[in-house]
């Protein structure tokens, strides 16, 4: 796709013979730009201090090239592109750091699940000052990339700055073979459920939807929370995939881009794993891409109550191609926009409820009360569902976000609890009461 004609090739008079240059200035190239381009290949090729060949040269440039679009869209050597299909199908070998270029430094958008800078301490913000002595703010994103990688049980040492601190710290990092599961979940505590989708690769979708069907194995859900904090986002197909389990109709996002071809619209389908349960989505400024288009998509049709921090703000579309020399080509092709219409690029998605991170403590002297369930030998409840064990740390000490969605949840659940007086034999007699009045 080259540039539009120049004024001068428009007013061409049709009765003279065009030139070569004028018909390259038609055909939408900028003629004195690509002499300008030949005459520095040249010059660095005479004239570097060190010989370098045309290969490199022009891989070189085609970088350039991409890198000055946006952080996004790059050169993929043949090495990076079998790692970026290694890591969206779940397995790779480094330290699980998703970054990108904010203000032109390399910042971490968001630790994986259950991986070696996840279990350190790396947080979403954190800029990357330096890898192994290596500083960054030379490098490009996939430089930066491609020295994070490597073998599994080889050290890596991070220098990271924090927003707030005064001098970066070390980090020292044993990089793994990552083969991670993008979704979790468990019970916090009976009907209500706890879902975690870390990243969207291909297989989030099934992992989603089998997740679901377990949490309600002993019961149907009085609630859920779904965990997007940290997500940096991943396969556009898997995110829309997730979101129609909680939606039964409408739009889930559309995307628009120069090119017809990347005007695409997602929609639900009315087969929905959990369409009813009360639904509370955590997010962060993690929160990036795919993970935002299913808070978008569950905020707009008012499905799902969001609750922390303002997401990332990535709303752009990357499509991937192989080229010919068995390289890649990550090209920004479309932005993506909410079903109301928004598009949250460089925004972001701002939460319903909004709570920060924090934690929970309790007071020395705060007046703990006995209770009957404390007393050695007390009767049991009587009801067998209810003999379970309690539980001595509230949810909030560890995660005070994740203990607010439940106490919201709860409330959710106290505002639609049927009032006093309104039981299953009034529900009997007032649908009788109904059907006597509809009688000729």
């Amino acid at each position: 796709m080259g540039l539009a004609p120049t004024a001068e090739a428009q007013s061409h008079n049709a009765g003279s013979t065009p030139s070569q240059a004028e018909q390259d200035a038609a055909n939408g190239l900028p003629v004195e730009d690509v002499q300008t381009f030949a005459e520095v290949f040249e010059r660095i090729k005479r004239t570097y201090v060190e010989q370098v060949d045309d290969k490199t040269l022009l891989r070189n440039a085609m970088r350039g090239m991409l890198s000055q679009l946006d952080p996004h869209s790059e050169y993929l050597d043949a090495d990076a592109f079998q790692n970026l299909r290694e890591s969206t199908e779940g397995e790779f070998s480094g330290v699980g750091i998703e970054v990108g270029l904010r203000d032109d430094q390399l910042t971490v958008i968001a630790p994986i699940d259950d991986t070696p800078a996840a279990r350190a301490g790396v947080q979403p913000g954190d800029r990357i000052v330096a890898i192994d002595g290596t500083p960054t703010n030379d490098l490009s994103l996939q430089e930066a990339v491609d020295l994070m990688r490597g073998e599994a049980g080889t050290d890596i040492e991070l220098l990271l700055l924090r927003d707030g601190e005064q001098e970066p710290r070390k980090v020292t990092l044993t990089r793994e073979s990552i083969q991670s599961e993008s979704v979790s979940s468990r019970l916090l505590e009976p009907g209500y459920g706890y879902l975690r989708i870390s990243q969207f690769q291909s297989r989030t979708g099934e992992q989603t939807r089998d997740a679901l069907d377990s949490l309600t194995t002993s019961g149907p859900l009085q609630g859920l929370v779904l965990d997007l904090r940290n997500n940096p986002g991943g396969v556009l197909s898997s995110a829309v995939d997730v979101a129609d389990q909680f939606l039964s109709s409408g739009l889930v996002v559309y995307t628009k881009g120069r090119l017809t071809d990347d005007d695409m619209r997602f929609t639900a389908h009315a087969r929905t794993t959990a369409p009813d349960v009360p639904l509370v989505v955590l997010i962060n400024g993690g929160s990036a891409s795919a993970a935002e288009i299913v808070a978008g998509a569950l905020q707009d049709q008012g499905r799902a109550v969001l609750m922390g921090t303002r997401s990332f703000g990535k709303g752009s579309v990357q499509q991937v191609m192989p080229l010919g020399n068995g390289d890649g080509l990550k090209l920004t092709t479309a932005r993506y926009y909410t079903p109301s219409g928004r598009s949250i690029q460089a925004e972001g998605i701002a939460p319903d409820v909004r709570v920060v991170r924090g934690r929970l403590e309790v007071e020395d002297n705060s007046g703990f009360q006995l209770r009957e369930s404390n007393l050695r030998g007390h009767l049991l409840n009587g009801d067998p569902d209810q003999a379970t064990d309690s539980i001595d740390t509230p949810i909030a000490a560890d995660d005070y976000q994740l203990g607010e969605a439940l106490n919201l949840l709860k409330a959710l659940n106290v505002v639609q609890r049927p009032r006093a007086g309104q039981g299953a034999d009034t529900g009997k007699r007032t649908q009788t009461e109904k059907s006597t009045d509809s009688a000729p």
